[in-house]
C-alpha cells in the first residue's frame, strides 16, 4: 500500500462515507419512508421523537442562511472546512488519530449534500426528557460531528500534544541523508 493510503487513513475514509451513507439514508427515511413534514412528530420511545424540522445555520442555527448567496455562502465555507478535515486526517498515521476526523468529515458531506440539494439541514432526532430538551433536534450527521470533536477536545486536554515519541520510528530526512 503506499505511504499516503495506508490501512488507518482507508479506515478513516470508510468510516466518514459509512456515516455519510447512514446519515442520507435516515433523513430519507424520514422525509420519504415515513413522509414526514416540518412540524411532524413521532414518539418512538418516552424520551425520543422523530420531530422534522429544517436548519438552515451550521451548528445550533449559527451563521442562518437567509438568502441563496447565504446558502451558497456555507456550502462553501462547509465544503472548505471538509477538505481542511480530510487532509488533515491525511496527514494522521494512527488509527485513534484518524477516527474523530473520520466521524467530523462524514458528518459534514452529509450536512453539505442537504445544504447542497435542498437548501437547508434536514433534522429529525429529538432527544428530551419530559419537556426538557438538552440538545437541540439533531441528526446522525450532527451526532457524528459532536462525538468527533469531543474526541478531539479530549485528546487534546488530556493528553497534550503528540509526543515526539510517535515519529521516532519513522526516519528524517537527516536520517535518509546519513544513510545514504
Amino acid at each position: 500500500m503506499s505511504k499516503l493510503f495506508t490501512r488507518a487513513r482507508a479506515a478513516g475514509v470508510a468510516i466518514a462515507l459509512a456515516i455519510f451513507a447512514f446519515d442520507q439514508w435516515s433523513k430519507h427515511y424520514v422525509t420519504n419512508v415515513l413522509g414526514m413534514q416540518l412540524g411532524d412528530s413521532i414518539p418512538i420511545v418516552p424520551f425520543f421523537n422523530f420531530t422534522m424540522t429544517r436548519n438552515y445555520g451550521v451548528s445550533m442555527g449559527m451563521l442562518e442562511a437567509t438568502s441563496p448567496e447565504m446558502r451558497w455562502g456555507l456550502v462553501a465555507f462547509t465544503s472548505l472546512i471538509a477538505l481542511v478535515v480530510l487532509i488533515w486526517m491525511f496527514r494522521e498515521r494512527r488509527f485513534f488519530d484518524i477516527l474523530p476526523l473520520a466521524l467530523v468529515l462524514g458528518g459534514a458531506l452529509g450536512n453539505i449534500r442537504d445544504r447542497y440539494t435542498v437548501g437547508y439541514v434536514i433534522d429529525f432526532a429529538d432527544l428530551h426528557i419530559g419537556d426538557f430538551r438538552p440538545f437541540l433536534i439533531f441528526n446522525l450527521a450532527d451526532a457524528a460531528i459532536t462525538i468527533g470533536v469531543l474526541i478531539l477536545l479530549a485528546r487534546a486536554f488530556l493528553f497534550g500534544d503528540k509526543s515526539d515519541d510517535t515519529h521516532a520510528s519513522e526516519p528524517t530526512a537527516e536520517a535518509e541523508t546519513k544513510n545514504a
